[in-house]
């Protein structure tokens, strides 16, 4: 798999989660019984533990995780799964992850996301003589669906994403959906509030669970709540942290996880 950063650093952990919570500045500081100006300089990039500590708790973070970030003492364990690959490409100033999941025996492939290109996901497929059966969205953000036109026309395949978000071209289905591809097996959760309605896929029969989580979660990180911060947090506990530890997580940004690693370092959801 591709070797990639953390998506966020310990300033975008804190200002999502404050803007989340539509916490002020001055309430945090009263909250935490530190300064302003201690809070104004972690949120420009001092890592001071101290003050991380302090405001960790009234933002519903988990301390520890959220130091470790702050000071780079933790990164993802590599994953690789026979039959997922990974793509990432630059979209603006950031990049963007896309991924194809196939059943080994007949060659059949499914799509999740486009990216920015989806030229890489194209010569892959050539290359390992896989057939393109279907292409998942998890959610409509332009960076996750730019190249949705060219993927489809190149492949024949037929597009599908979760009906609160349509889209021009692309079938809709509402969660709960089951999709099979070969003997790959791939339900449908709803995990929504960074969107209006992200789908977080789970494939079974990879030999390991693997879900496709778009930017409900990342690696030591979320997407954030630009819909429902409230209702970002409990769909992923719900949906994807009621998963298997073992489980592997591949996020719209950023590098593949587990749900194991993500108990003990997400801030967001280790709160131990």
């Amino acid at each position: 798999m591709i070797s990639i950063p953390l998506e966020d650093n310990f300033t975008d952990i804190v200002g999502k989660a404050q803007r989340g919570l539509k916490l002020e500045t001055a309430d945090l500081a009263d909250k935490a019984g530190i300064s302003v100006e201690a809070i104004e300089a972690v949120k420009n990039g001092e890592p001071d533990e101290a003050v991380l500590r302090a405001i960790a708790g009234p933002l519903g973070l988990g301390a520890d995780a959220l130091v470790a970030v702050a000071k780079g003492a933790w990164i993802p364990a590599e994953v690789e799964v026979p039959g997922l690959a990974a793509f990432n490409t630059p979209f603006e100033d950031m990049t963007v992850n896309s991924y194809l999941a196939w059943d080994r025996e007949s060659m059949k492939a499914v799509a999740f996301d486009t990216g920015a290109d989806c030229s890489d996901m194209l010569e892959f497929l050539h290359a390992q003589g896989l057939k393109l059966e279907l292409i998942l969205l998890t959610h409509t953000h332009g960076d996750h669906i730019f190249d949705i036109d060219r993927l489809r026309e190149k492949t024949g395949a037929p597009a599908w994403v979760g009906d609160r978000e349509p889209l021009e071209g692309v079938q809709t289905f509402a969660p709960g959906k089951t999709f099979q591809v070969g003997d790959l097996t791939i339900s449908t959760r709803l995990t929504w509030g960074h969107s209006k309605g992200g789908i977080t896929y789970v494939i079974e029969g990879l030999g390991t669970p693997v879900a496709v989580v778009g930017d409900a979660v990342f690696a030591g990180s979320m997407g954030g709540g630009a819909i429902s911060y409230a209702d970002a947090l409990e769909t992923n506990r719900k949906e994807i942290f009621t998963l298997p530890a073992d489980a592997v997580l591949c996020p719209g940004h950023g590098p593949l996880t587990t749900v194991g690693e993500q108990l003990q370092h997400n801030p967001f959801f280790a709160k131990a």
